[in-house]
């Protein structure tokens, strides 16, 4: 299914939200208080075209440089804006003019609405299949999201391998997305209704972190996920018990990652100082640090908390100086039978 299709599907087939199949293009959880917030300085009109599965917005991006892959009518970007101050930018990238329209339209509503001297979002017509196309800034983004889009494109390892080269080091692909738990079928992958109610493009979630290791992602982290309900019945019958999830991914843009979770002896101390998680900061859906108390961590973990811009936040405890073999919490167990569980095993062969 082609782009074509997102097209037509988003800016002529939906007149707005309400007109939706399921809720896979719905975002169910309740936002933060500060997106609640900056939720009520967006437009009525670029509220009503919004389509998104999770919610983007990532702790401590006070002054960041922001690139929205799929923005739409300009929803997340312009609570983005709020966050980032008026010293950082947001930058959103969508395919469909008629929501481009709907963004460009409120400019600078929002601008005088944010009390900005100048706006600090600018939207860019383009293909997010083909970004290396848009003359946008290699190794320049602080963070990269995206809110249920990638499904709506074919060649996804093309946008997980170009937003890599986008980022600067240290920087992160944080975005959510549609996941499916076997590939869907071919024939379903072709309908225009499936594809635009973000389903037949669905990443079979095994593919997807093969897509996002093979870009330079090695340590993809789940922040959150919650099962979707197809409430047409004429929709589930054409999935034939495929399963469905929302979920929301951090991707690190961090080379020296591991492949899996090791142990150094590790831990770190939150200090409490990221604005909105001050009691506990989440880095992903089992990594809830709370502050002012020791907490062992693997190296990768170290890295996305010492190589980022999370730094500050924390104080280092130890270092890699000594390896201790796989960390329990987040890496994958020795595969070996324990000699001390052997019991009455037999005696080993020799060879």
């Amino acid at each position: 299914m082609n782009i074509e299709n997102s097209r037509d599907y988003y800016g002529k087939v939906l007149g707005g939200s309400d007109d939706l199949k399921t809720d896979a293009c719905c975002t169910t959880e309740a936002p933060p208080p500060a997106v609640m917030d900056a939720m009520r300085n967006v437009h009525d009109e670029v509220r009503a075209r919004y389509y998104g599965c999770g919610l983007v917005s990532p702790q401590a991006i006070e002054g960041a440089h922001i690139l929205d892959l799929g923005s739409g009518s300009g929803q997340d970007a312009y609570i983005l804006a709020q966050i980032v101050g008026e010293h950082g930018t947001v930058t959103g990238v969508d395919t469909t003019p008629e929501q481009l329209a709907v963004a460009n339209e409120h400019l600078e509503w929002h601008r005088a609405r944010f009390g900005y001297q100048k706006s600090n979002v600018m939207f860019v017509e383009g293909d997010i299949e083909k970004l290396d196309e848009l003359g946008l800034p290699e190794n320049h983004y602080d963070v990269i999201v995206s809110n249920c889009v990638i499904n709506l494109v074919a060649d996804k390892q093309a946008v997980f391998s170009a937003a890599y080269r986008l980022l600067k080091p240290g920087g992160e692909l944080y975005f959510s997305d549609v996941y499916s738990d076997r590939r869907v079928p071919a024939d379903l992958q072709n309908d225009p209704v499936l594809h635009g109610e973000c389903l037949s493009g669905a990443l079979y979630w095994g593919d997807f972190i093969d897509h996002a290791k093979k870009a330079g992602f090695l340590d993809p982290r789940l922040v959150f996920s919650r099962p979707l309900a197809i409430g047409d019945a004429e929709v589930a019958a054409k999935l034939d018990g495929i399963e469905f999830h929302s979920a929301t991914f951090r991707l690190f843009k961090l080379p020296e990652l591991e492949m899996q979770c090791e142990d150094y002896g590790q831990a770190v101390i939150y200090k409490g100082t990221v604005k909105g998680q001050e009691r506990i900061f989440e880095l992903d859906d089992h990594h809830h640090i709370e502050a002012g108390r020791i907490f062992p961590i693997c190296g990768n973990s170290w890295k996305m908390l010492a190589d980022t811009r999370f730094a500050e936040h924390f104080t280092f405890i130890g270092d890699f100086s000594k390896h201790c073999g796989v960390f329990p919490d987040c890496g994958v167990a020795m595969p070996f039978t324990d000699a001390g569980d052997a019991g009455s095993a037999a005696p080993a062969a020799c060879c």
